[in-house]
């Protein structure tokens, strides 16, 4: 099982999708790292040789920023945006949706399940 920047990637994958269990990738940017790596993206996470994990930790420490680093990177964006007092920001600490989109019916992601209109006795 190969390890790539702190994830252990899934057996049985193929590298394209076992790439994006990486947070801060995604398809497109695990097909980039491929195509720079010289891997198909047919390849087996379980086939892979020491030399290939080597190039694809050299790719993702050069031009990406993963896992934690991304992870501060989104939560001090989110922090910035409540210090700033902009729409935006109380809607995060509210946790409600952040992006225009209705509340009044929808939003069930954002708030959670519904909660019913009494508490309701025997």
């Amino acid at each position: 099982m190969a390890r790539i920047a702190g994830v252990d990637l899934p057996k049985k994958k193929h590298m394209e999708i076992a790439l994006t269990y990486i947070h801060g990738i995604g398809l497109t940017s695990a097909r980039k790292i491929l195509d720079e790596a010289g891997l198909s993206y047919n390849t087996n996470s379980d086939d892979l040789t020491d030399v290939d994990v080597a190039k694809i930790r050299k790719i993702l420490e050069d031009k990406y920023h993963v896992e934690g680093d991304r992870r501060r990177e989104v939560s001090m964006d989110i922090k910035r945006l409540m210090d700033s007092g902009c729409y935006r920001g109380p809607r995060h600490r509210k946790g409600l949706p952040c992006r225009r989109q209705r509340t009044s019916t929808n939003a069930r992601t954002r708030k959670g399940p519904r909660r019913g209109a009494g508490i309701k006795r025997k």
